[in-house]
């Protein structure tokens, strides 16, 4: 009988920590703001150490996967500024265009 008195009490305290904790959630969610989503036709600008670069120099070791990391450029751009580059046989010293 005591189990049953307690619930009587802890009932309504759980339903209004999930009312507050929703209230929360929504609350912050519609007031912070969202990230821009990337859409595939805007143009992409790299920022950083490349961000006004027009040609990166391939150093040992480097993949199409690395160089897009560093550079910031997306692996897509890479691929079409430089149609004639064969991935799998990048050379040091090699140059890649990251931009028009």
């Amino acid at each position: 009988m005591a189990a049953r008195k307690s619930a009587r009490f802890l009932a309504p305290i759980a339903l209004v920590a999930v009312i507050a904790g929703t209230y929360v959630i929504v609350h912050k969610g519609l007031t912070t703001k969202s990230t821009p989503t990337h859409h595939p036709a805007t143009r992409h600008r790299p920022k950083g150490k490349y961000a006004r670069k027009r040609f990166y120099v391939i150093q040992g070791g480097d993949s199409m996967t690395s160089i897009a990391a560093k550079t910031g450029v997306a692996l897509a751009t890479l691929e079409s500024l430089n149609p004639s580059v064969d991935p799998n046989a990048l050379q040091t010293g090699q140059r890649l265009r990251l931009r028009r």
